[in-house]
C-alpha cells in the first residue's frame, strides 16, 4: 500500500513543489491550504504523516494539532511541523501536542526535507 502524506501549507507554490518531490519519492500526496481543509482531509484520507505549516490563514497549526489530538480516529497521526515561525513557546506547544519534529523551512533544502520525512516513515 502506498504511503500517504498530507501537506498543510497555504503557500501554493511551496506546497506544489513539495508535492512533486514526495510524488517523485513514491508517496501519495494530498494538499490542504488551511486548518479546516486539513482536518477534513486527515479524516478522509488517514495520512501516514502530516507536514504542517504553523502560520496558516484563520487558524494556525497549533489549533490544527489541538483539534487533531482530540479526534480518536486520527489522534495518533504523525505530524512534523514545518514553518519559518521560530518561536520557542510555539515550538514547545507543538512538541507538547505531539509533533515528532519542528523543522524551520529556511534551514533545509527540499531534498533534505524529503530525506528527513523518509526516515520518519521508515520508523
Amino acid at each position: 500500500m502506498q504511503t500517504k502524506i498530507l501537506i498543510i501549507e497555504d503557500e501554493k507554490m511551496l506546497a506544489d513543489m513539495y508535492a512533486d518531490k514526495f510524488n517523485g519519492a513514491g508517496l501519495k500526496v494530498f494538499l490542504a491550504g488551511d486548518v479546516e481543509e486539513g482536518i477534513i482531509k486527515t479524516k478522509k484520507e488517514k495520512p501516514d504523516l502530516i507536514l504542517l505549516d504553523i502560520l496558516l490563514p484563520k487558524e494556525n497549526g497549533i489549533s490544527f494539532l489541538t483539534r487533531l489530538r482530540k479526534d480518536p480516529d486520527v489522534s495518533n497521526t504523525m505530524v512534523i511541523a514545518f514553518s519559518n515561525y521560530d518561536v520557542p513557546d510555539v515550538k514547545a506547544q507543538a512538541k507538547e501536542l505531539g509533533v515528532i519534529d519542528y523543522l524551520i523551512k529556511t534551514n533545509y533544502t527540499p531534498q533534505e526535507i524529503t530525506d528527513k520525512i523518509a526516515t520518519y516513515l521508515k520508523k
